[in-house]
């Protein structure tokens, strides 16, 4: 038939076909266009959508990193490439997930589902275990705690130690404003207290602790921006001053992640000891922040300039063992016989000559 057609008609028909293919080039959408179609493979995003339900369902809180890290899949594997206006720098939430979606760059939505889908099951998995765990997770130093005076930490003293432990599991031991207060007071306690040899800190559950609670900053009254800020600041400062202030040894027992401002103290530390899966990160510049609880100061003095730049300016996660080779960690135990050795060499201290710990420290310290 095409033989018998004339060639202004035989024009027309492939002028026709041009243009349904512009069309159709310019409304298909582009994850259709470049990827393997998606009615090819239904089970993908009917196990996506199982993986949104299945969160509802945890009993612990992920933790704000986690979270961020979810957030951020999610709206790339139901938007694609982060394309909205970043927050203003006083936003501190938003200016947070925008970095976290903004930073998954050029991910395909279909690898963000599966990276979403495979977090969600490894939260599953471990629910159960961290709720076992619960808030003895870091009692191995022994003692009874002391129930009633504090909401966000369990304080315990037995033969000389004494122990704060960070207990905000389902939060991942994320400070809250009531936990910077309380930490503040229990060193305090401490400090006083003629029994006290030694003061340990360390964290409930599978977490040392996941740095500032994002809730802090929400719901934030732009026309009060200025006292919130003034607040912040004396807030940190009586926290950080309770560290600089404490006479004493003082012994981190990190069991799992340190991070922000939780993990910036510990130079203010006497010594650190952590299990092989502890991880350090500061990451300042990635939220819009400055270093803090002295890090800028304390860092470069443990780990030298450069090193400490690595981690202050430009967010580098420190393992365990690169942070005992930096400094920042005096010795780095496995994960399985961490609460054993660790206490069993910090109770160990507990039993020293008090008054010539003290002397001593002030020499050192």
């Amino acid at each position: 038939r095409d033989s018998k057609m004339s060639a202004p008609i035989k024009s027309l028909a492939l002028l026709g076909c041009m243009k349904t293919r512009l069309y159709l080039c310019r409304n298909i959408g582009s994850r259709s266009l470049f990827t393997t179609p998606k009615v090819l493979y239904p089970a993908h995003d009917a196990e996506f959508a199982a993986a949104k339900d299945r969160l509802g369902t945890l009993k612990d809180d992920p933790g704000n990193q986690t979270k961020l890290q979810m957030y951020a899949l999610f709206k790339q594997a139901s938007v694609g490439k982060c394309n909205t206006k970043k927050p203003g720098m006083m936003d501190f939430v938003g200016k947070a997930k925008w970095d976290a979606w903004n930073g998954l760059g050029e991910m395909s939505q279909d690898d963000a589902q599966l990276e979403y889908i495979n977090i969600v099951e490894d939260l599953v998995k471990n629910d159960s275990s961290n709720q076992d765990a619960g808030a003895t997770e870091g009692g191995e130093s022994g003692g009874t705690a002391e129930e009633g005076k504090f909401t966000t930490l369990l304080t315990t003293k037995e033969d000389g130690l004494f122990t704060i432990t960070l207990n905000r599991p389902e939060k991942k031991n994320a400070i809250s404003f009531a936990m910077y207060e309380e930490i503040g007071n229990a060193l305090e306690e401490a400090a006083k207290d003629p029994s006290v040899v030694v003061a340990a800190v360390t964290g409930a559950g599978d977490y040392y602790c996941s740095g500032n609670d994002l809730t802090n900053f929400m719901n934030v009254d732009p026309s009060n921006m200025a006292k919130m800020a003034e607040d912040g600041g004396d807030i940190l400062k009586k926290f950080v001053g309770a560290f600089i202030d404490f006479p004493k040894p003082l012994v981190g027992v990190i069991n799992g992640p340190s991070v922000g401002v939780s993990c910036t103290v510990l130079g203010l530390f006497d010594l650190v000891y952590a299990a092989d899966n502890a991880t350090f990160n500061t990451p300042f510049s990635a939220l819009g922040q400055s270093p803090e609880g002295c890090s800028s100061y304390t860092f470069p003095k443990i780990m030298g300039t450069t090193k400490a730049n690595e981690m202050l300016l430009f967010n580098r996660k420190l393992t365990a063992q690169e942070a005992c080779e930096r400094g920042l960690v005096t010795e780095v135990f496995p994960e399985s016989s961490f609460q054993n050795e660790a206490w069993d060499r910090v109770r160990g201290f507990a039993k020293l000559p008090k008054d010539v710990l003290l002397m001593c420290g002030s020499t050192t310290g």
